[in-house]
């Protein structure tokens, strides 16, 4: 297996989490992965993450070669993502970073019912790891609620590998109830990726409770000139990737509509902070 190249480092782009309504079955037309990477493009993303996007689990050779030229002619890098530690899993992830010039693997600590000890994940994980540093791609675990970002950095340190980091995305872990300043320090000298999104607080009718949900850059509670400073991407060489929170607008149309113009709005926040 030869190493992934170029790096994906230090680009600002989107996921698939920046079209989620638009490619679901939910619309009437949905986007192909295709198309997806066609509009980035045409949006100026440097670097598009394919994240839990089912398909890609059993694409062929021929298929992966194919996604990747139209990529690489729209100027496009890419990183993909999936969840868990199974290690047959991510030696296909694995597979696929290398066949698509991928040099990072998002993933996360545990899949559906597979939630593994740390003890158990630090086993899969050394399993894993030597073949992500011979292939010169690094494997990026999520911070979510269903793991401490605590834990995590201790399964991350524990481990030492440098192919092994962190992509972090504070909002997750807020109904953990850990505060995303508290969650960005702890995790700094470890972050290789950032999934950037915006997220605020709405009473739910009748005063009753709350809802946490994703807000255009800039609107709601994302401290993101204070997470820039302490990340800095640029100089880490940290790639940028925006997601959202859209709930879904009432009917196909109106969410589509909304989410094309976050996600052109909020790439726009990102490379205007960025310049």
């Amino acid at each position: 297996m030869t190493a992934a190249s170029p790096t994906t480092r230090g680009l600002i782009g989107l996921s698939t989490y920046a079209y989620f309504w638009r490619f679901s079955d939910r619309v009437a037309r949905p986007m192909s992965l295709d198309d997806m990477l066609r509009d980035a493009s045409e949006l100026g993303a440097e670097v598009f993450q394919i994240c839990d996007y089912a398909p890609l689990d059993d694409y062929s050779d021929e298929r992966l070669a194919g996604v990747r030229s139209l990529a690489e002619s729209h100027g496009l890098t890419l990183e993909v993502g999936t969840r868990g530690t199974d290690p047959a899993h991510l030696f296909r992830y694995l597979e696929i970073a290398v066949a698509l010039g991928a040099t990072l693997v998002r993933s996360m600590w545990s899949q559906g019912s597979d939630n593994p000890s740390a003890s158990e994940n630090v086993t899969r994980l050394k399993t894993v790891l030597p073949r992500y540093e011979e292939a010169g791609v690094t494997l990026a675990l999520e911070t979510y609620e269903q793991v401490s970002s605590i834990d995590l950095v201790a399964l991350v340190e524990v481990i030492g590998s440098p192919n092994l980091g962190i992509c972090l995305d504070p909002a997750n872990t807020v109904a953990n109830l850990e505060l995303p300043g508290d969650v960005t320090g702890r995790c700094l000298p470890h972050v290789v990726n950032w999934h950037v999104k915006d997220f605020d607080f709405s009473r739910e009718a009748g005063w009753v409770g709350f809802s946490l949900l994703g807000a255009p850059l800039g609107t709601g509670r994302l401290d993101y000139d204070g997470m820039r400073r302490a990340i800095d991407p640029a100089r880490r060489g940290i790639s940028q990737i925006i997601e959202h929170w859209l709930p879904w607008q009432g009917d196909g149309e109106t969410t589509t509509r909304v989410e094309a113009e976050w996600t052109k709005n909020n790439l726009n926040y990102l490379k205007e902070k960025n310049s």
